[in-house]
């Protein structure tokens, strides 16, 4: 699970570390997901095809499956 509710910005380095994330975790039959992103985060993941290639939830608690 990555928190990213202090994250204010996201571009194409983050984006990219968090494709190469996903793809290897799946591979190793493992998961990614994302917790409390902002607005414009979330609006940037989703442009992309981020927000719907990992589970993006809209709170940390969320994430942690609580």
């Amino acid at each position: 699970m990555v928190d990213l509710h202090q994250v204010t910005f996201m571009d194409s380095s983050g984006i990219n570390i968090f494709i190469t994330a996903h793809r290897t975790l799946s591979e190793a039959g493992g998961w990614l997901r994302l917790g409390a992103p902002g607005v414009s985060v979330m609006r940037t993941l989703n442009m992309v095809g981020v927000g719907t290639l990992t589970d993006c939830r809209e709170t940390l608690h969320q994430a942690l499956g609580h």
